[in-house]
This record gives structure tokens, sequence and C-alpha cells, in this order.
């Protein structure tokens, strides 16, 4: 499948992969850091954003999504970043083709299977996609009963488009989703080894990257490094972007 992308800056490349629910702005600030030195490749996942929906919906599949973008743009190997479910079809793609990934950054997600669970912003998103929605202040009124947080409800409302006809629907393949929530989405990536070098980001108070995963990581990714950003939880990349940022600047520039 060909997904959505879009590109700033020049030199070597970096492609981008958002996580779950999310879309290609949602490491827009990462991307404008790197684009002063770098070519930034963000993508929008398949099921997500404006890349095309389709039933199929694994991390194998996703990875070859990224892999064949590569091939359209006609880039031998590439800096990977992924966040959450981003970073596991990245693991994935190092994995698989460990020849096309220079260097990969997995940012809060670690390469094992979570148990699924009763997801509060997959049951708004659900709730959104089954309402006749006339407004955004409407949508953000029917989330607030699945989300309390504002942030996370502003974040799920970049799902919404306006149609021709002034109602509101989402960008999300959302039958998809709910299809492989608990199945497929949660898998561990699958190989043996990703040898070059990789660094995980873990959010403080965030449970995705525990001292369990530390020995799991170690053995998959043997040239990693587990950073922790102090007060950050899952979204880390929006709580403390200067540290997100100079963090992943510092790995990809150093030898």
């Amino acid at each position: 499948m060909k997904l959505n992308y879009q590109e700033q800056g020049n030199g070597y490349p970096v492609i981008l992969i958002h996580g779950m629910f999310g879309s290609l702005s949602n490491l827009g600030n990462l991307a404008r850091c790197l684009s002063n030195q770098f070519r930034v490749i963000s993508v929008d996942l398949r099921n997500h954003g404006d890349s095309p929906h389709d039933s199929v919906f694994d991390m194998a599949t996703m990875a070859e999504d990224i892999l064949y973008l590569m091939d359209i743009l006609s880039l031998p190997t590439a800096f990977i970043v992924g966040h959450s479910l981003g970073g596991k079809v990245g693991m994935q793609l190092a994995l698989s083709h460990s020849d096309r990934v220079n260097k990969l950054v997995v940012a809060d997600i670690s390469p094992v299977k979570y148990q699924p669970r009763n997801d509060p912003a997959l049951n708004g998103l659900i709730a959104l996609s089954e309402a006749s929605i006339q407004s955004r202040n409407q949508a953000e009124e029917l989330l607030a009963d699945f989300i309390s947080d504002g942030q996370t409800r502003a974040f799920l409302l970049k799902n919404l488009k306006r149609k021709d006809d002034d109602r509101f629907v989402l960008k999300l393949n959302i039958k998809a989703v709910t299809e492989n929530y608990g199945t497929a989405l949660v898998a561990a990536p699958s190989g043996d080894q990703f040898d070059n070098p990789c660094l995980f980001i873990k959010g403080e108070t965030s449970a995705y990257i525990q001292e369990k995963h530390r020995p799991i990581i170690k053995d998959m990714f043997p040239n990693s490094q587990v950073n922790v950003i102090s007060g950050a939880g899952h979204w880390l990349h929006a709580e403390k972007p200067k540290l997100f940022n100079n963090q992943v600047m510092e790995f990809f520039t150093t030898n």
C-alpha cells in the first residue's frame, strides 16, 4: 500500500511513524527539529490519517508498507523513529529488513505482547463513528463521556474530517482498528535480532517499558540503550518535546 506522507528538509532520510489513533502531524515538532539536518519523511500508517483503508492490519503488513514507501522514494536505508504502535512497526521493519534500517528510535513501547484492555479512547472513537456529528464542539462533548483529559480529547479529535454535507466523520478506519485491536495490534514484533544502534526512550511514569522488558529488549536489540525522560508519560514527545527531540537528534548525529 502506498502511504500518505509529507517531506521536509534535506540530508540523510529519517522516517517518522506515529502511534495508534494518530497521524503524521503527531511527531511534527520532532520533524521540524530534525529537518534542520535531515530529510524527514512523516507517514500516516494504513487506516490512519489520509492513508488508504484496508481490512488487513497487522505489524508485518505495516512494516512492509514502510519498506514500499522507501522503495518508491529510492531510499536504500534510513533512520526510523516510531512512537507506540509506530515503534512496534519500526521494530518489525528493523527485524525483518535489518539492511534497510541504519538506526532505530523506539518511543515508549517494548517488543512484547501486551494484554488487550478496555480502552476509553477506542470506545470514544467508536461512539463518534456511530453518531451524526455536526460540529467539533458536539464531538468533544461526546468524547468527554469517555475521556476526561482535554489534551487527549484534542489528540483524538484530529481524526475528524468534514464531508461535503458538513457532517464530520472519522478519517480513522474504526472497523479495522476494532477488529484487530485485541490481536494483531497488541502482538510482539517477530524476528531474531537487529544489531544496528537502537535507542528506546521511556516516559518515566509510563508502564509500557518495564524492568522485566529490558532483558527482552537487549536480546532482540543487543546494540540498544534505554533512556528515561523524567516526568513524562506515554506521550513523552508532546509532554517533554525539547528533551525528547534533543535525545533523538543526539542519537542520530553521534557515530
